[in-house]
């Protein structure tokens, strides 16, 4: 996996620009911009019925790959918690539902006492 994921060298990255720039010149010419997603126009045929030609985007596998670079460089960037840091934050979150739910389970019960005394 570590082949698919490795960053372009500088001529790479030019190749893909003017491969990208060709693409846009030739989208221009047939009258439909790249990143609009519209049909590309044709001459109609001699019987008067146009074609619609749906416009090709990027290929899914090219996209899903750049999708995961694009996460991989994020992922670096995050400041990961401390063992200690995570076990203290975990301890602090359990304290606080048990004594939620030692208040909620107590004034379950204060309640339905009281409603037993009332309908009796």
């Amino acid at each position: 996996m570590g082949k698919l994921l490795k960053k372009k060298t500088p001529e790479q990255k030019k190749k893909a620009r003017e491969k990208a720039e060709v693409h846009k010149d030739d989208a221009e010419k047939q009258g439909a911009s790249p990143a609009s997603g519209a049909v590309a126009k044709s001459a109609p045929p001699p019987g008067g019925v146009q074609v619609r030609q749906p416009f090709k985007g990027p290929k899914f596998w090219a996209v899903t790959m750049q999708f995961l670079r694009e996460v991989r460089m994020e992922l670096k960037k995050v400041t990961w918690p401390s063992r200690r840091q995570t076990v203290g934050s975990t301890v602090v979150v359990i304290a606080f539902v048990l004594m939620v739910a030692a208040y909620l389970g107590l004034a379950d019960k204060l309640l339905s006492s009281i409603i037993w005394m009332v309908l009796g």
